[in-house]
């Protein structure tokens, strides 16, 4: 059952096997077996695709509940300090999972010493059910409005620059003055800046020559002393706290950015996909009491 739920979601015996770590073969075998105990076909396969037959999208939401139901009966019949088991697909944007995610896996780990995690590193969107994902951290606003999601935290964004950049350019005064400024834009995010302080608003179109399509790259040139860039305070949050990376413009306020926890459509959190959630969501907490 397991295996025929990976051939759907995924389109393919083979992205199947990838995720379930066993050969092609063993999975053609599995669901020829399956299909044979059923006696009804429940895949349609083509020379581009494999989609299910009517029963086999009927038998597909039923197995599926049915092992997520069976996965959960596991972990309440073993007690919450047996630990959670088995393998847990994680996806994050690569910044943010490796300053404030990855140094603190070792915990989760030896709270739960018979789990294994695989962490998919990536900046985009990506389709959580054809990558076999169990839980993505996502920051921003949402774009599926059908996404099971949970907000774990709220982070602050500020404009912000190395000490010898500032004291080859000068320090800016006013969001106006950001406009004389070299700025490192990151292409997914507008390079119109909104400001407020007080009752006052105000935004401020930047420019640079340097666009970067990753947040590792936008790191990577404020570090270089290259310019300023308007970032989360998560992704600067060592150098913040070191003062190797100051804050521009500290009296006005930029708008916060969201973090969630985003589940597969369709699917129950499991038990283990929730509990990395909230030790996301306790991560950031101290994080956010010691700043």
């Amino acid at each position: 059952m397991t295996t025929f739920i990976r051939v759907v979601d995924t389109g393919s015996f083979s992205a199947a096997a990838r995720q379930l770590r066993i050969g092609q073969p063993a999975v053609s075998k599995a669901i020829a077996q399956l299909e044979d105990r059923l006696q009804v076909r429940l895949l349609v396969r083509s020379s581009h695709a494999l989609s299910p037959t009517n029963a086999g999208l009927r038998f597909y939401e039923r197995a599926r509940l049915a092992i997520q139901e069976v996965d959960e009966a596991e972990q309440e019949a073993r007690g919450a300090g047996a630990g959670l088991s088995g393998r847990l697909r994680v996806s994050a944007a690569t910044t943010f999972a490796r300053l404030m995610i990855i140094p603190r896996l070792p915990e989760f780990l030896a709270k739960h010493p018979s789990l294994d995690i695989d962490v998919l590193l990536d900046d985009r969107v990506i389709d959580l059910v054809a990558e076999g994902i169990d839980i993505a951290l996502r920051m921003g606003t949402l774009s599926d409005s059908t996404a099971i999601a949970r907000k774990l935290a709220t982070g602050g964004r500020s404009v912000v620059a190395t000490a010898a950049y500032l004291a080859r350019t000068g320090l800016p005064k006013t969001p106006a003055d950001l406009a004389h400024h070299h700025a490192l834009v990151y292409s997914q995010l507008d390079d119109t800046w909104s400001f407020r302080k007080g009752d006052v608003k105000t935004t401020a179109a930047v420019r640079g020559r340097v666009r970067l399509s990753a947040a590792e790259g936008i790191r990577a040139g404020v570090l270089a002393d290259m310019g300023l860039a308007v970032t989360s305070d998560w992704m600067f949050a060592p150098e913040l706290a070191s003062g190797a990376v100051r804050r521009v413009l500290p009296d006005w306020t930029l708008p916060t950015i969201d973090l969630w926890a985003v589940f597969p459509t369709g699917r129950l959190a499991s038990a283990k996909a929730r509990a990395f959630a909230e030790f996301v969501e306790d991560i950031l907490s101290v994080e956010s009491a010691a700043t």
